[in-house]
């Protein structure tokens, strides 16, 4: 028998002592992605910085060598190392991840959302304790990919973000959920826009080690606010085991199992949806600090701070647009103008060879990051309350995959196009994006009303 269901008065008996407070998931979210975007930058240019003092080039440091635009193929190797190596933590993370982010986001619906809180916050805890080690010894690069596997053996922040976004739908209405769902992505761009302006500033003032040993500090509270604070949204956990099919099946059948209340076809659609927009996204954002720190931009490290700052405010400003456009179109359409947004911002990342124009690029990305959060809604309303975690950890898992391949495609198209045209991933990142926005549009036409209403929520 894999799961005991216990009577809810012992059920709240069993937390009640270890819980300080009920909190809200917000907190953990930020304080998550506010350590990962420190280290994500520090890492790509410790990586370039590393690579570079091996090969004996210093064009980043020296701005008139970097002003010179002929071919260097020092740099050049520089390059292709730099990204090779974001693509071996990337794909190690992946191939672990696949696995543990989809059995623990399911287990979280029997067991409830804090076990896997936990997990996850101590995954990324270990991850940071090895970058530490990384930069602290002078040890071989290959340990980052090692941090990256332990991380995501324990679910990763994909798996953080399924229990996440699981709680919000949890205990959001059918009305509310989009806006609560952009508002959990708004805290994550929030941290982020924080992390990008401190991270360069500090990078330049102290070097790599004291903004790892912040998000450390961060990550330990972190994990004790998921240990003793968060409130649990399941309304009755039951213990289960952890390792067993079971949990695989629960989300195969998502997709597979007729059912008179959900479309598989929308199931489906939204999930591809999802997969493509997630793919473009992170793989532009794979590339960018490597685009801007070689020629012609050659952008320093206080420049990159600011520009990964400019690349998480479409958060916030995405929220603010759902926010005014909801009261005039429906989400679809909302997420369509914000897919349009998104296509021009890669045409004019492609083309950018000046400052001001890698800003406008970043500019014309403000609404961009309304498409997910009304597609993860659109997604929880097709399913009941008992599935919310298999379905969001086969989100977690579908944005696992699509990191993976955004890691695959630009890492490896980047330097084989570096050549003829440094800004191509960008306009195949434009195209890709025409995928969604066809779906979308199309699903819209041919949505039953009805299928979004069966599952009346809790406000």
């Amino acid at each position: 028998m894999e799961g005991r269901a216990s009577p809810p008065g012992e059920a709240r008996a069993r937390r009640g002592p270890a819980v300080l407070c009920r909190g809200p998931v917000e907190p953990l979210v930020f304080l998550a992605n506010f350590s990962l975007v420190l280290q994500g930058p520090l890492t790509t240019q410790y990586l370039w910085h590393r690579f570079s003092a091996d090969l004996g080039y210093n064009g980043t440091r020296d701005r008139g060598s970097c002003s010179n635009h002929s071919a260097d193929p020092i740099m050049k190797e520089v390059e292709t190392l730099t990204s090779h190596w974001t693509l071996y933590m990337n794909l190690g993370g992946f191939l672990v991840g696949i696995f543990s982010s989809t059995l623990l986001g399911a287990w979280s619906d029997c067991v409830g959302r804090r076990p896997l809180l936990v997990l996850a916050s101590l995954g990324l805890l270990l991850q940071a304790v090895v970058s530490i080690f990384v930069v602290q010894l002078q040890l071989h690069v290959g340990y980052f990919v090692l941090g990256r596997i332990l991380c995501a053996f324990l679910g990763d922040f994909s798996g953080l973000l399924a229990a996440s976004f699981a709680s919000v739908a949890d205990v959001s209405s059918n009305r509310s959920r989009t806006m609560r769902m952009a508002l959990l992505e708004a805290c994550i761009g929030v941290a982020g826009m924080l992390a990008s302006l401190l991270g360069g500033h500090w990078l330049r003032a102290q070097g790599y080690a004291n903004p790892f040993w912040l998000a450390l500090a961060l990550l330990i509270a972190m994990t004790l606010y998921a240990a003793f604070c968060f409130g649990e949204t399941v309304k009755e956990p039951t213990p289960a085991r952890l390792f067993t099919l079971r949990h695989h099946r629960s989300i195969v059948q998502l997709y597979v199992t007729p059912a008179p209340e959900k479309s598989r076809k929308h199931l489906a659609l939204y999930s591809l949806a999802v997969f493509m927009v997630v793919t473009v996204h992170f793989g532009a954002q794979d590339i960018l600090t490597l685009y801007e720190l070689s020629k012609p931009l050659c952008w320093d490290s206080k420049l990159i701070g600011y520009g990964s700052a400019a690349q998480h405010l479409p958060y916030l400003t995405s929220l603010l647009g759902l926010r005014l456009l909801q009261h005039c179109l429906a989400d679809a359409w909302v997420a369509e103008i914000g897919l349009a947004f998104n296509i021009l911002g890669m045409v004019v990342f492609a083309f950018a060879t000046i400052t001001p124009l890698m800003f406008t690029g970043y500019g014309l990305l403000f609404l961009s990051l309304v498409t997910t959060p009304i597609i993860r809604a659109k997604l929880s309303r097709l399913v009941g309350e008992s599935e919310h975690g298999a379905l969001f950890s086969a989100v977690a898992c579908t944005n696992s995959l699509a990191m993976l391949m955004a890691s695959g495609i630009f890492n490896s198209l980047y330097p084989a196009t570096l050549n003829f045209m440094k800004g191509f991933p960008f306009l195949l990142g434009a195209g890709l994006l025409l995928i969604p926005a066809i779906l979308i549009g199309v699903l819209e036409k041919t949505n039953p009303r009805s299928e979004f209403q069966q599952f009346p929520q809790s406000p």
